[in-house]
């Protein structure tokens, strides 16, 4: 699988990163993964040549987390791991630094490879704060407990109040895909600006572009796609999507992930499952570079369905 460098970091990290919310219980996907489950999702990750594992605090109150750790085992130090911090803590360096521990102990490691704020929503919304929240993760990137810092869902304004502070961070983590490209404008200029990397989540839109159509968890309910009367129109785009996946023999998400992969500034994106067979399809990805017919293809489809976006 191809890989990409960071800077901070001394290890490869593979285009395609495992999302790990899916192998903990959790209100958005539902409590179906047993522990068992899980170490096999991790173990057919790293055999499909992923060499990184994205988790958080939030995911199952820490399950997650833990989950992963012990389906590491031996190998855990020798992967990235990325975890994030509720944005809840309170705005000290005690609170974060107590937070940060909890996620040590749950993965059983003493550092984390890169820490991000999950979610920006009115906890940083001033200059003030943002500027504390700033001096709080550089001073733990600085204790090498974490070793490099990045951002998880912060859109343009946000971005904004980080001022000439958002070069101290590696990574802005946004949902990106064929069907969801409202970071592309303003929010990525600004990121690539400042030489920090996007790590895209939900390149397959929660699944309907890999053709699960059946709105069967809480997470596709309450996703816009889902519903009309962008539901209907979606199917182009994965009509477009099947039709290519067909050309080259390989599964729909492939071709899905593929397209964000070759867009600009990505560095990776996670893709999560708790299903083996399904991990060892989507790893295929990390080897596939569409041609430009293909891509110009996909993005034609995709511009069409975003002109029935308001």
């Amino acid at each position: 699988m191809r890989s990409v460098t960071c800077k901070g970091l001394d290890k490869p990290w593979s285009v395609i990163t495992f999302g790990c919310q899916q192998i903990a219980p959790s209100d958005g996907w539902g409590d179906y993964c047993t522990p068992e489950d899980a170490e096999a999702s991790v173990k057919a990750a790293l055999e499909g040549g992923i060499t990184a594992f994205d988790t958080a605090e939030g995911y199952g109150d820490g399950e997650s987390e833990r989950r992963l750790g012990k389906a590491l085992g031996s190998r855990k130090n020798d992967v990235l791991i990325i975890s994030k911090i509720w944005p809840d803590a309170d705005l000290t360096l005690a609170s974060y630094q107590e937070r940060l521990e909890g996620t040590l102990r749950a993965l059983a490691r003493d550092t984390v490879d890169v820490y991000l704020v999950h979610w920006p929503g009115s906890y940083f919304n001033t200059l003030d704060k943002s500027k504390k929240l700033v001096e709080i993760m550089i001073a733990l990137r600085d204790s090498g407990k974490a070793k490099t810092i990045g951002l998880s869902n912060f859109e343009a304004e946000d971005l904004t109040r980080l001022g000439a502070d958002l070069s101290e961070f590696v990574v802005n983590q946004i949902p990106y895909n064929l069907l969801e490209r409202e970071y592309e404008d303003q929010a990525q200029e600004l990121c690539q600006n400042a030489g920090v990397g996007t790590m895209v989540y939900s390149p397959s839109a929660r699944g309907l572009l890999g053709g699960r159509l059946k709105a069967d968890s809480p997470t596709r309910q309450q996703y816009e796609v889902y519903q009309e009367p962008l539901f209907s129109h979606s199917k182009e785009v994965l009509h477009t999507v099947q039709d290519i996946a067909g050309e080259l023999d390989t599964a729909p998400i492939n071709i899905a992930v593929a397209w964000v992969l070759s867009r600009p500034n990505i560095m990776t994106t996670a893709v999560g499952s708790r299903k083996p067979e399904q991990i060892k399809q989507f790893c295929r990805a990390g080897d596939l570079e569409l041609t430009p017919e293909y891509l110009s293809r996909l993005t034609a489809t995709s511009n069409a369905f975003h002109a029935y976006k308001p």
